[in-house]
């Protein structure tokens, strides 16, 4: 979507976190000492320039009204400052991709997913140059590919290729933000990349899809936004969380319910431009590209419920597996069922 602002979600590692800051940084957040805002009725909570049905809700101020609480909401261009603001405890809920989340409780932090924002689907592609001239996947051989790394699409990078029988040493990929990848791709430095809105939008002005997230998921890597809380946070404010999750739930559900009325001009879009900007015009075709799972599904082993056969708790796993063949993490937990829970959303299910 040219024009809406830039949405470096998923991220993990920024130069410094790559570098291994943010281990550190999780420590000094398990350690740092519990806030009063559970009294006050009070939540910082962080999200990020995704477009998104909650983000109506954000703006009437729905959050509010259902819960009682004060909320301060803190937007953030990366998962990677998330997860470092949630260790610091500064907040208690934030936006995650699948890949920071992984990381993020490989490392020590007590997270856990209780709603999966969004279902990547077809909102991340690999693009390739017109003018590369790159036809099949072979093509690739040789080629530059911008990604930013340890990102989700940086996951499903790696995983295109594999399928592909192409070695990692036979490309070569680049790390690169979604904003240096338009620059990097304008110049000519670049043969494709793989990226999310607005970035891949721009990109495909003068390339073409190789292939989608949507198309990697079904072979079994899914990618996902999902939305974690601080663990004894979440336990010590159930009744908000189960509300919490009621809101996002309706949200979700007009979405589905009524997309063909969420058009540029709608006060739905209205809303979400007003919350994060860009342009209306471009916000309908981004909503279409995602999927957005019902509390009923989320709440089955298709996302969050079922225990070890959570599909959520799956693919963290096989993520940190990834991220740790990527020497971004020491280790790997052996299961990350204790990180993934459909209690709040099991609770909202029951609720008027």
């Amino acid at each position: 979507m040219k024009g809406l602002p830039n949405r470096l979600r998923r991220v993990f590692a920024a130069t410094a976190l790559a570098a291994a800051a943010l281990p550190g940084v999780l420590a000094l957040g398990l350690a740092a000492p519990a806030t009063a805002q559970a009294q006050d009725k009070e939540v910082t909570i962080a999200y990020q320039q995704i477009v998104d049905p909650w983000l109506v809700a954000m703006a009437s101020g729905e959050f509010e009204k259902a819960t009682g609480y004060k909320i301060h909401w803190r937007q953030f261009e990366s998962g990677a400052k998330v997860a470092t603001a949630l260790a610091s405890g500064d907040i208690k809920i934030g936006v995650l991709g699948s890949s920071p989340m992984a990381a993020a409780v490989s490392q020590g932090l007590d997270l856990q997913l209780f709603w999966i924002l969004d279902d990547i689907n077809q909102a991340e592609a690999m693009v390739v140059r017109n003018a590369s001239n790159i036809k099949t996947p072979a093509d690739l051989k040789g080629k530059k590919i911008g990604v930013p790394f340890v990102s989700t699409t940086h996951y499903h990078t790696m995983f295109a290729l594999q399928q592909w029988g192409i070695k990692p040493t036979e490309v070569q990929v680049l790390n690169m933000q979604p904003n240096q990848i338009v620059a990097a791709w304008e110049r000519g430095d670049i043969d494709a990349a793989y990226v999310w809105d607005p970035a891949l939008a721009q990109i495909k002005q003068t390339g073409h899809v190789l292939i989608t997230s949507g198309e990697l998921s079904k072979q079994g890597k899914p990618t996902f936004d999902g939305i974690a809380v601080d663990r004894k946070w979440g336990e010590a404010n159930a009744d908000f969380m189960a509300k919490f999750v009621k809101v996002i739930a309706d949200a979700d559900a007009a979405y589905r319910q009524h997309q063909a009325a969420w058009t540029a001009t709608s006060p739905q879009v209205k809303a979400i431009v007003k919350t994060i900007g860009g342009k209306p015009e471009d916000v309908p075709g981004a909503l279409s590209l995602y999927a957005y799972p019902s509390a009923q599904q989320q709440a089955s082993a298709e996302w969050l419920g079922g225990g070890k056969d959570s599909r959520a708790a799956k693919a963290l796993k096989d993520t940190a597996d990834f991220l740790k063949s990527q020497q971004k993490i020491n280790e790997v937990k052996a299961d990350y069922t204790p990180y993934v829970t459909s209690r709040y959303v099991d609770a909202a299910l029951k609720l008027k």
